[in-house]
């Protein structure tokens, strides 16, 4: 049995797990969805001052008031950041962190360093100060989300769920530097893919060979790979094939990046 932790990414709650937590939990294991501050059914919470390290204290909270030792760690998309962080936090109640279709966290970068340019960023920022209060980031319309995180098989009724219930990110969750202390390079890590939203192993084993230094540092962790010929929300549009893959990674199993052979 395996208990696992799924953060969701942003402006989403615990909701959007519901699927692949009935899938874990009818193949044994424990499931345990995370609501961030002022997302979901904790929306009520939002604020300015909900940052990214509020959600490291999140997913802190449920490791610890759940006792969880051993806990695979699920960051989806945004998610991943403070699902790192709190790895940092507590690794020795971790066995492993799985990255959903995810960038890869830095220490010292936020999620907009990691996602977009500097202009990109003031353009949001200058958004989010005209028409959410300077703090609040609204989740954009479905068919604009699509052209930038794809939706390949969510089904109609899933994309009207998640712009009902995606709620206004938190800006500082954004913004705010994740800081961690070296402590969660020793726990092992998946990356789980979805080709569709145009990620890859083979584009990720192209970053290992040309030095990147989040990949390298992956690959030194002994990092497993999968991909999944979906969309970037396969919660929704996969969870059976989800739920699958996830109780694989928690076994270990999946492609490794190496090193590249030369000559």
């Amino acid at each position: 049995m395996t208990e696992f932790v799924l953060v969701p990414g942003g402006w989403l709650g615990g909701w959007a797990w519901r699927e692949v937590a009935a899938e874990l939990r009818a193949a044994g294991h424990g499931a345990h969805p995370v609501t961030l501050t002022g997302l979901g059914d904790r929306r009520h919470l939002a604020g300015p001052q909900v940052g990214l390290s509020t959600h490291v204290e999140d997913v802190v909270a449920v490791l610890e008031s759940e006792e969880l030792t051993d806990a695979v760690v699920v960051g989806h998309s945004y998610g991943i950041l403070p699902a790192t962080g709190a790895v940092d936090r507590v690794a020795e109640r971790t066995a492993r962190l799985v990255h959903l279709d995810s960038v890869v966290p830095q220490d010292g970068k936020s999620l907009l360093d990691l996602l977009v340019t500097p202009r990109q960023a003031e353009e949001i920022t200058a958004w989010v100060a005209e028409h959410g209060e300077g703090w609040r980031w609204p989740m954009p319309p479905v068919d604009r989300i699509d052209a930038i995180a794809r939706l390949d098989g969510v089904s109609r009724a899933d994309r009207e769920r998640l712009a009902r219930l995606g709620a206004p990110q938190p800006l500082g969750t954004a913004t705010e530097p994740l800081r961690l202390t070296g402590a969660v390079l020793t726990v092992p890590a998946t990356g789980v893919f979805c080709t569709r939203n145009g990620n890859g192993i083979a584009r990720a084993q192209e970053l290992y060979d040309s030095g990147d230094p989040a990949y390298m540092g992956l690959a030194a962790r002994g990092i497993t790979c999968f991909e999944l010929d979906t969309g970037h929300w396969p919660m929704f549009s996969a969870p059976a094939e989800l739920a699958r893959v996830l109780c694989a990674a928690a076994a270990g199993h999946g492609h490794s990046l190496l090193p590249r052979r030369l000559g």
